[in-house]
């Protein structure tokens, strides 16, 4: 199945060879590769995107007529496609207007050949995403952590307007696996015998966590991981580092917003995201410091093995990021708002006195850095590579 569908709606009053000729005309010069299927709009909402061309005037009221069975098959925008020719604009701000009243979203897509294919090939993307996360499963391993006091989600709304159901383990279910789990050799190794002492029981959490994983059904996860501490006096620091770069996306903490906020990166973009919290902020400079003590394999050039920064003991991951572009993204857990903004990946550090992954972070909006200390989203955010702001902000609305 093609990912853009384009269904039209035309006015009776006027001459179908007439309006099939602009039709022809005006798609071929898109160069779009999409399944036309004219006005048989009974699978609908089944592609990335769904285009409605409005091709002449006078449509206002078929389209009108066709809303409810279009909303019963769709939970997406609508989105308008016009040449312009035969008063097409006109019926398509109409409806669009008619579409504002009901509260519901929607877009004219108008303008120039090169404008409408530029928008329709993000459109395609977020669409993609969307259908991606739809039908998703993430894990909330134990509880969030006491101190993420402002991190609450709502979980209706999240199956509501992304079609993610947040699927609850208890730590418990988690222990019994490494109990259950043998140790093996493990590939990783470090010139601190503490370090090697305790790599293969970071290896045991890794691969008793991809069984949970496997036995849920999750496509992500987040864990209350400072429980392991506790438990088995070793961290998930190690395991969470590879299953990112496996595809499986893995917060800290029990952050439910952080975890919401990678894996829309994830199916929006195709890369891991590195969740981090603020350790130091230069408004005048514009520079931050994001530290945490873990980071997905697939996000560095090199890394490497240390102690848990707050306990000493167990596998922290020091990675090093290439110098460059980056976003940083956060998503409220009740959806209500986001915060993006782009920068520079200036320079990784190693201090001892912070979490063992540290980014200097220069951002291109002073204004930016001034959110985290006036309204942020809470502590965590995502830094991932390149500059993903505007595809951040279309899916997101």
């Amino acid at each position: 199945m093609m990912s853009i569908a384009i269904y039209t709606l035309t006015s009776e009053l006027h001459d179908e060879q007439v309006v099939s000729v602009v039709t022809e005309q005006f798609l071929h010069s898109l160069h779009l590769e999409y399944e036309f299927r004219g006005s048989d709009f009974s699978d609908y909402g089944s592609h990335a995107l769904d285009l409605i061309y409005i091709r002449t005037g006078g449509t206002e009221g078929l389209f009108k007529d066709l809303l409810p069975e279009l909303q019963r098959k769709s939970y997406r925008p609508f989105f308008l496609l016009t040449s312009g020719k035969s008063n097409s604009l006109a019926a398509s701000l109409e409806i669009l207007s008619y579409l504002r009243q009901q509260g519901l979203k929607g877009e004219v897509l108008h303008g120039s050949a090169d404008y409408i294919k530029q928008r329709v090939m993000l459109l395609q993307r977020v669409g993609e995403a969307m259908k991606q996360l739809h039908g998703s499963r993430l894990g909330v391993i134990g509880e969030p952590s006491d101190w993420l006091i402002s991190s609450g989600v709502a979980p209706v709304e999240i199956r509501r307007q992304l079609g993610i159901q947040m699927v609850h383990i208890p730590m418990q279910e988690l222990q019994v696996l490494i109990e259950q789990t043998p140790e093996h050799a493990v590939d990783e190794s470090s010139d601190r015998e503490e370090i090697r002492q305790a790599l293969p029981g970071a290896v045991r959490i890794y691969e008793a966590l991809r069984l949970l994983v496997e036995k849920h059904r999750l496509q992500g996860f987040t864990i209350r991981c400072f429980d392991l501490l506790r438990q088995v006096q070793n961290t998930g620091c190690l395991a969470l580092a590879r299953l990112n770069a496996e595809g499986v996306v893995a917060g800290c903490e029990g952050d439910i917003p952080a975890l919401l906020s990678m894996y829309i990166v994830r199916a929006l973009i195709g890369t891991s995201g590195f969740q981090a919290n603020p350790a130091y902020i230069d408004v005048e400079k514009g520079e931050m410091v994001f530290a945490h003590c873990t980071i997905p394999l697939d996000l560095v050039e090199r890394y490497e093995l240390d102690t848990h920064f707050e306990s000493g003991i167990g596998v922290g991951i020091r990675g090093y990021m290439k110098e460059g572009p980056v976003t940083i993204f956060k998503v409220a857990g009740n959806l209500s708002r986001s915060f993006v903004a782009e920068g520079m990946l200036l320079r990784c550090e190693a201090k001892r006195d912070l979490c063992r992954t540290q980014l200097v972070v220069r951002l291109d909006d002073k204004e930016d850095v001034r959110y985290f200390l006036s309204n942020p989203i809470g502590n965590h955010h995502i830094i991932l590579p390149g500059c993903q702001r505007q595809v951040l902000e279309e899916l997101l609305g």
